[in-house]
């Protein structure tokens, strides 16, 4: 399974690893890629990561997943 993230606060190679380090640790995450320039993060996991797992990594790594926004019911 793969999912992208997108993720607010990177700028450089040194953010790329850490937040790559901190999201391959998670349970059953096979792959990650991280594009620095489109701000985002394109897991490969074995199974449906948890949102909160995700944001916790990413936090850990000193940045901040990007939630979308929620439009209002009409």
């Amino acid at each position: 399974m793969e999912t992208s993230y997108d993720i607010q606060g990177m700028t450089c190679a040194h953010c790329a690893h850490a937040v790559t380090e901190e999201l391959s640790a998670i349970d059953g995450v096979t792959a990650v890629a991280v594009d620095v320039a489109a701000g985002t993060a394109t897991v490969t996991s074995d199974a449906i990561l948890s949102l909160d797992a995700v944001a916790g990594a990413v936090e850990e790594a000193g940045y901040a997943l990007a939630h979308p926004r929620q439009l209002p019911l009409l």
